[in-house]
């Protein structure tokens, strides 16, 4: 992929004032050092799968040190989507915690995200939802809690088969993904 090519007409549009930030989605960290060695404006933001089975926790230090935040998306694990998965929402330890703290598994998955300075990207049409989502600033998980959540194994929701193709700059998941699967 020509990212260079890419990002010079992203810098562009930013430097016209068509937007106020760039920034890129599904970076790994070895696609960011790739743009970064040329770029002349760093992203502001990665958008990436994030939720307490997907934690990405080499990606969110390298993006830390570089002053690129990181968005997580998925922080449920898109349960319901095509390319989703019920893990997150079906664990123990977060189930667990929950119970514990008298709040929903929802709410201990988008405070773990929070606590962890990054940014999430939640959706919800449903106006009970909306609000209990609103729900997790008045409260913080213990040090053990994190641990717990810390030691969850981690598995990837979203491959990204549907990026792979023989003729595509990628050929397999591995690639795509530069081996931080």
């Amino acid at each position: 992929m020509d990212f260079k090519s890419v990002w010079e007409g992203m810098e562009e549009c930013q430097k016209l004032g068509l937007t106020k930030s760039i920034g890129v989605s599904n970076f790994s960290c070895k696609k960011l050092e790739i743009l970064l060695a040329t770029a002349k404006i760093p992203p502001a933001v990665n958008q990436v799968e994030r939720n307490p089975l997907w934690q990405q926790k080499k990606l969110r230090e390298f993006c830390e040190t570089k002053g690129i935040v990181i968005t997580a998306y998925s922080p449920l694990g898109a349960n319901g989507t095509p390319w989703g998965t019920k893990g997150v929402m079906e664990c123990e330890v977060l189930k667990q915690i929950a119970d514990a703290k008298r709040k929903t598994l929802a709410q201990v998955c988008l405070r773990w995200v929070y606590e962890q300075g990054v940014s999430l990207v939640v959706k919800s049409f449903n106006k009970d939802r909306i609000q209990e989502n609103i729900g997790i600033f008045d409260w913080e998980l213990s040090p053990q809690e994190v641990d717990k959540i810390n030691q969850i194994p981690q598995n990837r929701g979203f491959p990204a088969i549907n990026f792979i193709a023989d003729e595509g700059p990628y050929k397999c998941v591995h690639e795509f993904w530069d081996g931080e699967i």
